[in-house]
């Protein structure tokens, strides 16, 4: 099933990150894409956010590759992968994504191309796209019907 969610300006940004988190069913693995500048990392950080994470994510892990969360909330753990540098699955593997992926955790993915043909049958893809307008549109695919 697809879904949309429009982020009209960053205002929206919070708001949009709680309807998210309110779709998310049981899959634990999100393949976030779109274009560079489109918004990845700010919504994976307003995503943390909406899951109880209270140490503000700043950025993005481009030179640490994987960052970890923890809600506060929950004690649920949140990995944030940017793969932006990694060039191939041999790269992935050295660093153990295949443990992640398999942890039972949030793994929340930018640039999931890299680690595509190892990525789970029930990994959620997000797209998102900025509109003519500036605001965003998040196309989610993969979130089972509950």
């Amino acid at each position: 099933m697809k879904q949309e969610i429009i982020i009209p300006s960053l205002d929206a940004l919070d708001a949009a990150a709680e309807e998210f988190v309110a779709l998310m069913g049981d899959e634990t693995v999100y393949a976030f894409t779109g274009e560079m500048g489109a918004g990845k990392t700010t919504f994976i950080n307003a995503l943390c956010r909406a899951l109880g994470v209270e140490d503000d994510p700043t950025g993005s892990p481009t030179f640490a590759i994987v960052n970890e969360y923890r809600s506060d909330t929950t004690a649920e753990l949140i990995y944030h992968f940017d793969l932006y540098r990694i060039e191939n699955l041999e790269q992935a593997f050295d660093i153990g994504v295949e443990d992640y992926l398999d942890s039972g955790a949030l793994c929340f993915i930018e640039w999931p191309d890299r680690i595509d043909d190892i990525l789970p049958d029930d990994t959620v893809r997000v797209n998102i796209e900025v509109l003519p307008d500036g605001g965003r549109r998040l196309t989610i695919e993969g979130i089972s019907e509950e």
